[in-house]
């Protein structure tokens, strides 16, 4: 078997990083990893195609592939989060629960972006909210979207404005210009040149006016997870069409590196609990006892109801003309993984 020198980029974590940093190893390729903001990665990935492999937003790569660009995924679903329980709200706008968001203006990073996808659909099927109901303000310019680079146009009967590049979502929603926006991602005090959502220091205001939309997101995530035997995924792993076409054993081998990572990590975790999180061993615990052993499942067979409402919502939110099927997202050697 050859061995392959593959360029790598992603964003930091923790159950992928053995293998970008070479603790374990997928057999047969040498990893040159690159670390960025998850919104940079997918920007200079989709834009310039400069990496052989990639971390993806599922819902841009279901849009670049019904578009017709040139990769196939891996089942490797490193990030899941509640995208709906990371809304705030102004409390001068009238919202008391997740209903009230009819007719409000809300905040998104980037319209396209999975977090937006999860986010209008699951407003829309468990509280109600239509999408088409709701004054859409997207944070990122079109120059440094996703969007830019897959051809983005809002769809039919949206309402869709634009933030302005001298405000941001935290500004906006503080300053009551915004009812509601997603200001709480884990990744906002990361560097980052695409987006402005994390400058939230920098924004004057009364932020006690600012309060979240899903208080108690533990019993909020415990109640979806119990309704659908899933947690939303958020990226997957792409490789370039070249680099697969050329050597399609890869898709393999990197899965079961991808495996390995997260099988090393999660041997480790308990000694990875910062020591400052008093309760940390009992919260793992509870996080177990509702999510299961592994919150985070690799491989087609087990996301299989979470790919079809990903893909469904796709198609319902206007995102893609049809909707694509599992079979043909991801390498073929993962399908019956």
């Amino acid at each position: 078997m050859p061995r392959l020198t593959l360029s790598f980029i992603s964003a930091f974590n923790e159950r992928v990083d053995p293998l970008m940093n070479g603790t374990v190893k997928a057999e047969g390729i040498d990893i040159v990893p690159t670390y960025s903001h998850p919104s940079e990665t997918f920007w200079r990935q989709l834009k310039f195609q400069e990496f052989d492999i990639a971390e993806m937003s599922m819902s841009s790569y279901l849009i670049a592939r019904a578009r017709g660009f040139d990769m196939i995924a891996l089942p490797v679903f490193p990030s899941r989060r509640l995208f709906h329980t990371e809304l705030s709200y102004h409390i001068d706008s009238g919202i008391k629960e997740p209903r009230d968001v009819v007719g409000k203006r809300l905040g998104v990073g980037e319209y396209q972006q999975t977090a937006a996808l999860w986010t209008r659909g699951i407003l829309e099927h468990e509280f109600g909210v239509s999408q088409f109901k709701v004054h859409w303000y997207m944070e990122r310019t079109e120059e440094l979207s996703h969007g830019g680079a897959t051809g983005f146009t809002p769809p039919p009967g949206i309402s869709f404005q634009r933030i302005p590049p001298d405000k941001s979502m935290a500004s906006m929603l503080v300053n009551n210009e915004l009812d509601v926006a997603a200001i709480s991602s884990p990744w906002k005090n990361m560097p980052n040149v695409i987006g402005r959502s994390h400058r939230i220091k920098g924004s004057d205001g009364d932020w006690n006016k600012v309060k979240p939309l899903f208080p108690d997101r533990m019993a909020e995530g415990t109640r979806l997870f119990q309704k659908w035997g899933f947690l939303p995924v958020n990226h997957a792993y792409i490789i370039r069409g070249d680099i697969y076409k050329k050597y399609p054993w890869a898709a393999f081998n990197l899965y079961s590196g991808f495996v390995k990572a997260k099988q090393y990590f999660n041997e480790r975790l308990i000694e990875r609990i910062p020591t400052a999180l008093f309760f940390g061993s009992e919260y793992l615990a509870m996080t177990r006892q509702i999510f299961g052993d592994d919150p985070y499942p690799y491989g087609v067979k087990a996301n299989r109801e979470m790919l079809a409402t990903l893909i469904n919502y796709s198609h319902e939110q206007g995102l893609t003309s049809k909707k694509l099927k599992i079979e043909e997202l991801f390498a073929p050697s993962t399908l019956d993984l």
